[in-house]
C-alpha cells in the first residue's frame, strides 16, 4: 500500500514538472537566453522588484490571519504565528508537489497546536471557495471592461467554448449525469459497506463543520477585510513588476489587471507555481497589448522566476521558525 502511494506521489511530481516543462520548452525554443543576463545586470530596475516584495508577503500573511479568523468559531485556538509560518511552508511544499501545500498547512496546525486536521481542512474548502467566487466577479467585471481584449484572446489560441461543448449531444449530457449519479451512489454504498465507514464519515463531519464556520465568524468586517487585503496585495505584487521593465512600465492599470486575472486563472493547471501556463496566457496577453514577443518572454521568465524564488525563501524561513517553535502542552488551551 506504502509502495502504491509512493509511486502514485512520484507520478504526480513527474506529469506536473513534465507538463510544466513541455510547456516552457515550446515557448522559448530558440529563444537567447544571454540577453536575460543583459536585462537582469543593466536593463531592470530592480528597486520596483524590492518595493513588490512586502506585498507577495502581506498576501500570505493575510491570509494566514484570516484562517484564525475561520477557526476560532469552531473553539480552535492556534496561534498567529503558527498559522502564518504555515500559510509560508504551505506555498513553498506546492512548488513541489502541486495542491499538496493545502493539505501541509493543516498538518502544521495539527502537530504544533493540536488543531482538528478535518476541521482545519473545512476552512481551507471554505476559504477557496470565497476567494473562487471573489477572482469569479473581478474576472466578469474585467471582461465587461476588456471585452476586446479577451475576444481577441481567445482567436489567438484557439479556445472557442462552442467548439468545445459541440461534443456533446443532449444524449451525451444525460449519460454523463447517469453515470456521474451512478458513480455517487457506488461510492456511497461502498462506504457503508467498508469498516472505515465510521471514521470517514467523523472525517466528513469536521470538514463540514469546517466549511460552515464561515458563518459564525466573530469579525465578519475583518473577515472582509483580510479577503479583500489577500488579493489586493497579490495583484500590487505583481502590478509593481511592470515598472521594472520598459517595455511593460507604460502600461495601464487595464492590462495589469487583465493579465493578472489571467495569470490567477492559468494557475489552476497543477504545474509547479503555475509554471508554463502562467507564462503562455500572461505573456500572450501582454503581446496583445502592444508588448513586443522577446519583451514579453523575459517579463514573464524573470518576474514568475524571482516570485517564486520569493516563496521559498519564505518557506526556509517558516520551516526555520517552526522547527524553534515549542508544541502547545494543552491543546485545549
Amino acid at each position: 500500500m506504502e509502495l502504491r502511494k509512493t509511486i502514485n506521489n512520484t507520478l504526480k511530481i513527474c506529469l506536473s514538472l513534465m507538463l510544466g516543462g513541455m510547456i516552457l520548452y515550446w515557448m522559448y525554443r530558440g529563444f537567447d537566453f544571454q540577453q536575460v543576463k543583459q536585462v537582469l545586470l543593466h536593463d531592470m530596475n530592480w528597486t520596483w522588484m524590492l518595493l513588490s516584495f512586502p506585498f507577495g508577503i502581506l498576501a500570505q500573511m493575510f491570509r494566514g490571519w484570516r484562517w484564525r479568523l475561520t477557526l476560532d468559531p469552531l473553539g480552535e485556538k492556534p496561534r498567529t504565528s503558527t498559522c502564518v509560518n504555515s500559510i509560508f511552508l504551505s506555498y513553498a511544499v506546492s512548488l513541489i508537489v502541486p495542491r499538496v501545500g493545502e493539505f501541509a498547512r493543516c498538518g502544521v496546525l495539527r502537530r504544533y497546536d493540536g488543531v482538528s486536521f478535518p476541521k482545519a481542512l473545512g476552512t481551507v474548502v471554505t476559504e477557496r471557495a470565497i476567494d473562487s467566487a471573489l477572482i469569479m466577479l473581478i474576472t466578469l467585471l474585467t471582461i465587461v471592461f476588456q471585452f476586446h481584449v479577451f475576444t481577441t484572446f481567445f482567436d489567438r489560441t484557439g479556445t472557442n467554448i462552442d467548439t468545445i461543448l459541440s461534443g456533446f449531444s443532449a444524449t451525451g449530457y444525460a449519460v454523463t449525469a447517469v453515470c456521474g449519479i451512478a458513480v455517487c451512489i457506488l461510492a456511497w454504498y461502498i462506504m457503508r459497506r467498508f469498516a472505515v465507514y465510521n471514521k470517514v464519515r467523523t472525517t466528513v463531519r469536521g470538514i463540514w463543520q469546517g466549511i460552515m464556520s464561515i458563518r459564525n465568524v466573530k469579525n465578519a468586517p475583518l473577515f472582509v477585510l483580510f479577503t479583500l487585503g489577500i488579493w489586493a496585495s497579490y495583484f500590487l505584487h505583481y502590478y509593481l513588476t511592470f515598472f521594472c521593465f520598459t517595455g511593460t512600465s507604460g502600461l495601464g492599470m487595464a492590462c495589469a489587471l487583465v493579465t493578472f486575472i489571467v495569470g490567477s486563472i492559468a494557475v489552476i493547471v497543477p504545474t509547479p507555481n503555475g509554471a508554463g501556463p502562467w507564462h503562455f496566457a500572461v505573456k500572450t496577453m501582454l503581446i496583445l497589448y502592444g508588448v513586443a514577443d522577446t519583451d514579453a518572454l523575459n517579463f514573464v521568465l524573470i518576474v514568475h522566476s524571482v516570485q517564486t524564488l520569493l516563496v521559498v525563501a519564505l518557506g526556509v524561513y517558516a520551516w526555520a521558525a517552526l522547527s524553534m517553535t515549542k508544541k502547545k502542552e494543552n491543546f485545549n488551551q
